[in-house]
């Protein structure tokens, strides 16, 4: 698929122009502080290379699940506040999406400038299964690029959108796709180098292929796992889907997160691909899910009766780190235990540090795997690439298509 990249509209000329930048932004909050600001430091070449281009850049971007009103916890205030500080200069936070303060700020832009827009979920229509509402918020965000003649984009020098924010490239949601279609689109340098790693493990990957996965709920990577137990050698199961595995094997859980619906799919999965599939065969075990819990490390099959397993145990973290090391291309989602919590960590650092120290192509799965990566200490430069789309990441790698993606590659 032939799609425009942000190297076509630097080289088409920016200058002066209103260029509307999708960002993934969404990230962690502790009150109005940033406890991890990797998604925008992620998204910081794109709005620079336009900036420094002499666009007037319009950056949107969510924050959050707010039901489709304003909300202050959910403001992107924080982030406006970062921004600026790694761009080194102002960036103006609009009050609104597309309303007056919106026009305000977008019209008043200097070239070089970066302004923005508060919280697009704010906007119900954001997120609307409607077409025609999501279509009117979207010709909305192309209006704040300039007037009408300026968002045709006659003459290659009107208003532009470059989609740069893979974390929702997997939704169909006005600020991702149907924007794509009110102005001229372009590829942002992440979305295109998201989708170059990622097509690296759909292809032919180097041999041996090590896949680990974590994360609470199988029925959340019931179909990643289905989609990619042909192409791995090995797929390593932590976390709390771990627990249901471990039913479907005959073992009682206790207190453990278990899907009762899926352990029928867990015993299929295990029985069809039992030379593949390694599950935990210890786990550390707790009598309530806090930090001041009463703890102790018990064989998989032996978990006591009100107690909860919440990280693997030492001898599985071996076991997941002997599999990482002989691996040539390592892909990981989702943490092994409770990593927030100290005494539940052990698990999710050691396969980590596993995968950080072996000489595999190793790409971090976004969403809770790479917020693990920062909160534990682990250099981002132990991995090959460290993904901001958990979701987007895990359904391409099911083979699906990516909304936000393909409305790129259609004609204009």
């Amino acid at each position: 698929m032939a799609v425009k990249t942000l190297e076509d509209l630097l080289s088409e000329g920016v200058a002066g122009r209103r260029v509307l930048v999708r960002s993934d932004l969404n990230v962690p909050l502790d009150g109005e502080k940033i406890t991890d600001d990797g998604r925008v430091r992620a998204a910081l070449p794109t709005i620079k290379r336009l900036a420094e281009a002499g666009a007037k850049v319009i950056v949107a971007a969510h924050l959050g699940r707010p039901k489709g009103e304003p909300d202050a916890k959910y403001s992107l205030s924080p982030v406006a506040a970062r921004l600026g500080e790694l761009l080194g200069a102002e960036v103006r936070l609009a009050g609104d999406v597309v309303g007056e303060q919106a026009k305000a700020v977008a019209a008043g832009l200097a070239d070089g400038a970066v302004a923005l827009l508060e919280n697009v979920r704010f906007d119900p229509r954001e997120t609307s299964k409607s077409d025609a509402e999501r279509a009117a918020l979207a010709a909305e965000l192309a209006a704040l690029t300039g007037d009408s003649a300026d968002a045709s984009g006659a003459g290659g020098r009107g208003g532009a959108f470059v989609s740069d924010g893979f974390g929702v490239v997997h939704r169909k949601q006005a600020s991702v796709y149907d924007v794509a279609r009110a102005l001229p689109a372009y590829a942002g340098g992440l979305v295109l180098a998201e989708l170059e790693v990622l097509s690296k493990l759909t292809g032919d990957p180097e041999r041996p292929y090590v896949v680990v996965l974590g994360g609470s709920k199988v029925s959340d990577k019931l179909a990643v796992i289905e989609a990619l137990l042909p192409k791995v050698d090995k797929l390593l199961i932590g976390g709390g889907m771990a627990f249901t595995f471990l039913a479907a094997q005959g073992h009682g859980v206790g207190a453990s997160l278990l899907e009762k619906d899926f352990v029928e799919t867990a015993r299929k999965l295990l029985d069809a691909n039992g030379d593949k599939i390694v599950v935990p065969v210890d786990v550390v075990v707790a009598d309530k899910f806090a930090a001041d819990a009463a703890t102790d490390t018990v064989a998989a099959g032996a978990i006591p009766e009100g107690w909860m397993g919440l990280d693997i145990g030492p001898r599985t973290t071996e076991a997941f780190a002997a599999e990482v090391s002989r691996a040539k291309t390592v892909f990981w989602n989702g943490p092994a235990g409770v990593f927030e919590l100290a005494p539940f960590a052990a698990g999710t650092r050691g396969v980590a540090r596993a995968i950080a120290d072996s000489s595999a192509f190793s790409v971090v799965g976004g969403g809770d795997s790479a917020a693990a990566v920062r909160v534990l200490g682990l250099p981002d430069d132990g991995f090959s690439h460290i993904s901001t789309g958990g979701g987007a990441s895990l359904e391409y790698l099911e083979g699906k298509e990516l909304p936000g993606v393909a409305v790129l590659g259609e004609e204009a």
